[in-house]
């Protein structure tokens, strides 16, 4: 099962990378909050501190995913092509 399916680049998305150091990504729907925060602390190799879930009326699953301040989300972002 492939968890992590792409990033969200929004105004949104690049506010909350600025404020509070997070990313927004398209998960599957049925992955956990748990799961979702392996799988992007093994592709990236970094530290993530929270992770909250939402779906979407058009039932794509977002999750928000707050990193450590060791680890600046702006990188991350550059390193996927957002930036």
């Amino acid at each position: 099962m492939n968890i992590v399916k792409y990033p969200l680049s929004t105004e949104k998305s690049i506010r909350l990378m600025e404020s509070e150091n997070s990313l927004i990504f398209i998960v599957d729907t049925k992955a956990t909050k748990q799961e979702i925060k392996k799988a992007v602390e093994k592709m990236f190799g970094v530290k993530v501190v929270k992770v909250n879930t939402s779906i979407s009326p058009n039932y794509k699953k977002k999750a928000y995913i707050r990193f450590s301040d060791e680890t600046p989300a702006i990188d991350i972002a550059t390193q996927l092509g957002l930036m």
